[in-house]
């Protein structure tokens, strides 16, 4: 490595001339994300559709990887587990309803756990900032609890919706950094090196 020579300028202006696909990528996610959110029970449904697909199609291969390699010592294991990939899958496809009260089940458990432990290990620990911490943490375990509270009606809804969430703030992301790449000049990537 020669002397002065800074990676993350380099990467920099390889894709500083692609702002505008960053751009394009980022308006296209917060479009799909509003899409989402306003139809927030027909992405429900489309993603416990497509994620049973994925598990069905996985589970498929994983079956037809165990037996190619039925002489290994893992067999029985590989095997279990592409049936129950595949039978997760099935599942899915034919019960979506019960899919997505089934996933959003998980989600809302796991929201009310993490929201806890976050909660109460920045309360213990109390590093700079931690009532940040506690404060996600609490709304972690708040929206558990109202995900709990309005079953089953919020597994027709929070999927989707929370999926479009998070496409807006990628889209939002994605453009914040197209533009910072637009803006960016010769002698700012000098600044950075």
């Amino acid at each position: 490595m020669r002397l002065g020579y800074n990676p993350l300028a380099a990467g920099i202006e390889e894709i500083r001339s692609s702002w505008g696909w960053f751009l394009a990528l980022g308006i296209l996610f917060m479009l799909f994300g509003a899409v989402c959110v306003i139809g927030d029970v027909g992405a429900t449904f489309a993603t416990v559709l497509v994620f049973g697909w994925i598990l069905l199609f996985s589970g498929i291969f994983g079956l037809v990887h165990a037996f190619r390699t039925h002489s290994w010592q893992g067999f029985l294991l590989s095997l279990l587990s592409a049936l129950f990939r595949g039978f997760a899958g099935y599942l899915l496809i034919r019960y979506p309803l019960a899919g997505a009260a089934t996933l959003t089940l998980v989600l809302a458990s796991l929201f009310i756990v993490g929201g806890l432990f976050r909660a109460i290990g920045a309360g213990m620990l109390k590093f700079p900032s931690w009532g940040w911490a506690v404060f996600s943490g609490i709304v972690s375990l708040g929206l558990g609890i109202m995900l709990l509270a309005q079953m089953p009606i919020s597994s027709a809804w929070f999927i989707g919706f929370a999926i479009g969430v998070d496409l807006i703030f990628d889209g939002a992301s994605m453009i914040s950094f197209a533009t910072a790449l637009h803006k960016l000049t010769g002698g700012a990537l000098e600044r950075v090196a």
